[in-house]
Parts: structure tokens; sequence; C-alpha cells
């Protein structure tokens, strides 16, 4: 292990991957500098960088750590980031007591009962969408035609969102996590809320079925939420819905393909899909990159983390811990790999994961049974994916059967 002062100079952060399933080679010595590292932000300012498993862990539910980014001197990884956070945060971007009070309001619709509920109706969903794709025949763009209608098409049905509007809200999310200009990321977040703030007025005067139903009819009305506060969870419930799934299942379908002898491992043995689903998301690490500022002194891994100071976790690193995952670089079905944080940690620790779940386990492989010869149509080194600053994915998918 390398100890901080042997790296000169800090690694920039966030980086682009040089392959989508692997961490960004620049990450190297963040690697060798585990359990952290000092980095420098796009605006060069700098900041903690947490890359071991334990220590991640350990300060994700440390309280001294604040999620919410508008506090004066938050960490920002882009532009991006910046130009969105002046309006009121929900959920990810609140601390405790609030937070608790958010989450609680959310927890019955995502508990692993309602995700075991919700299974047969994703099954239809996904059944319909390789219908569509296989009819059709080859080739096709799987990202299109698969990977991003099956989460779009879930979290409308939980959260009560027309799936009619799919093509309006998932244009303006792909502008607001990977616009071209902080204008253009500020815009497509303003069309989101205009569209959710007009969706709530509708549910308002006629009550639907539906997460946001309940929400406004019981808390909103109640006055345990105001609007602002309802359209800001909407639009995270929303957006975190279905592009975090989307971009698993094309990533994930992707490795597996490149990954002949473990996907041949997994079609003998379909019981290995739920602990192959978590070593994906352990492997493929696609939200890199959590945002946390220390609001006091932390003395911890034998140095302190000053009040003010941004502390980042890059999820990519630490899944890849070899102290915890033995040869951390290579698919293993059989690890034990669900402790990972792909989902993150602690009280902000994803609330949609079982649902997430159940979507890959129900997506993946029922893609790989009803089309057994699915393979890439390009070479894998031509097919575009996602750059560093954003969440990790595909960004177009051919393949052919």
């Amino acid at each position: 292990m390398t100890d901080l002062t042997e790296l000169s100079e800090p690694v920039a952060f966030p980086q682009d991957r040089s392959c989508p399933y692997h961490p960004p080679t620049g990450y190297d010595p963040l690697r060798a500098t585990r359990p952290l590292a000092r980095i420098r932000l796009y605006d060069g300012r700098p900041a903690w960088l947490v890359t071991g498993h334990g220590l991640a862990r350990d300060l994700l539910v440390d309280p001294r750590l604040s999620t919410d980014p508008t506090r004066s001197g938050f960490p920002a990884t882009t532009p991006r980031f910046v130009a969105v956070r002046n309006r009121k945060p929900a959920l990810l971007g609140v601390d405790d007591p609030r937070h608790r009070t958010q989450r609680r309001m959310m927890i019955p619709s995502f508990t692993l009962r309602r995700a075991t509920e919700l299974r047969p109706r994703i099954q239809e969903i996904v059944d319909h969408l390789l219908d569509e794709m296989t009819a059709q025949g080859p080739p096709a763009e799987l990202v299109r035609a698969f990977a991003l209608p099956v989460p779009s098409t879930v979290i409308c049905a939980l959260l009560g969102v027309p799936y009619a509007d799919h093509e309006f809200f998932e244009a303006q999310s792909r502008r607001l996590l990977r616009g071209p200009t902080a204008e253009d990321t500020q815009d497509a977040r303003d069309r989101l809320y205009a569209y959710l703030d007009a969706l709530i007025d509708r549910k308002q005067r006629q009550a639907g079925e539906g997460l946001l139903d309940e929400l406004v009819q019981q808390r909103l009305s109640e006055g345990e939420l105001d609007r602002e506060e309802l359209t800001a969870l909407a639009m995270i419930l929303l957006v975190a819905g279905h592009e975090t799934t989307a971009n698993m299942i094309s990533l994930g379908t992707y490795t597996l393909l490149l990954h002949p002898d473990r996907l041949a491992e997994l079609r003998a043995d379909p019981s290995l899909l739920p602990t192959a689903v978590e070593e994906l998301m352990r492997m493929l690490s696609i939200a890199d990159g959590l945002l946390r500022l220390a609001t006091e002194d932390i003395e911890i891994a034998g140095t302190t983390i000053r009040a003010g100071e941004g502390v980042v976790f890059s999820t990519s690193v630490i899944n890849r811990d070899e102290d915890v995952y033995p040869a951390p670089d290579t698919l293993d079905w059989h690890r034990p790999a669900r402790h990972h944080v792909a989902f993150g940690f602690g009280i902000h620790q994803c609330l949609g994961q079982n649902l997430a779940r159940a979507e890959l386990e129900i997506a993946l492989g029922t893609l790989f049974e009803r089309v057994p010869t699915l393979r890439l149509a390009a070479p894998p080194d031509e097919i575009p994916f996602k750059p560093g600053d954003t969440i990790q994915g595909m960004l177009e998918l051919p393949v052919s059967w």
C-alpha cells in the first residue's frame, strides 16, 4: 500500500473509463493508496477520496458527513451539478431528521415485499418488449428497444406517471445527467420540475393510482410535505428510477456478452442469477462518486478530514478492494458480493434497491433465455459508452441474434 505522501500530485476526479466495466486506468494510483487519497475536482478544488471498503462503510454512516448540496463548500464533480443545486433538495440531498421523515413516507412502496408483488408485472413488461424486438428481427439497438423502456415503464406504473410522456422525461433526464452545458442541464431540470408540478396539479383534482397520488392525497394535503419538496421528491424518484436500472441492463448485457464463460455458467444454472446481479453491481459500479461534506473534524485512517472539506466515495474503486474481494477485476458468481456499496450504504442507501434487483434479474434472465444467440452487432471497442462524469452505461448497444 502506498502512503498518501508518495503521490506528488492529486489524481483528477472524475475521469473517463477506457473500458466500460472497469474503473478508469487513471484511478490505479488511488487503488494503491487505500483507504483514503487526495484528489483534484474539475474546478481545481482538492477533496478526499474514499477508496477502501471498510472505511467507506464507516464514513457513510457518520453523521458528521452531510449530503446537503446547498451547504457552503459542498463538493461538485461537474459544472452541471453546480447549476442544479440551488433548488430545495430531497431525499438524497437531505440530512436527518428531515431525510428520515421523507424516507419513511417512501418505504412502503419500495420494500422487498412490494418488489416481489411487482415481479409478475415486470415479467409482462419484459416479455412484451422482447416480443416486439424479436418480431422486428435483427439487428436491434438494445438500449432503445429494451434496456430503457423496461425501467421507464415500471417506474411510471409505480409512481403514477403517464408512460405516454416517457419520451419527454427520458430526454430531459439525459440532458439533466449529461447535458453539454450547465445551462442545458438547468433548462432540463426546470422542464422536469414544470412537468411534475403540472402532474401534481392534476392529481390534486383527480387522484389516480400510484405513489405520487398517495403523497398528494395523504402528505401534501395534510401539510407533511410542501409543494416544492414533493416536486423534488417526484423528480428524483422518476429520474433515478429509470436511469440507473437502464444503464445496468445495457452495461450488464455488454459485460456478459464479453464474458462468454460466465454467461454459459449462468445459463447452465439460472439459480445463480441473484448472486450474478450482485456481482455485476459490484463490478460495474455505475454510480461512481458519492458526495459528502465534513461538518466537523473527523479523525480517521491515520489522518484528519477537516470541517468544510469535501469527501467523495469512488464506488468503482471501493468495490474493487482486494482485501475484501480477491481477484476483484474478475467476474465470480460464487463470491459473496452483496455487501458491495453500489447502492451506497447507511441512511442514504438506495431506496429502490429491491425493485432494481427484481428488474435486473427478470430483464437479464429473460433476455438471455428468450434470445440465446444474442451477440454484439459491432466490435466491442467501437460501441460508445458514457463519460466518467455521469452514470456509467452504454450510449447504445447494437445487437443481433
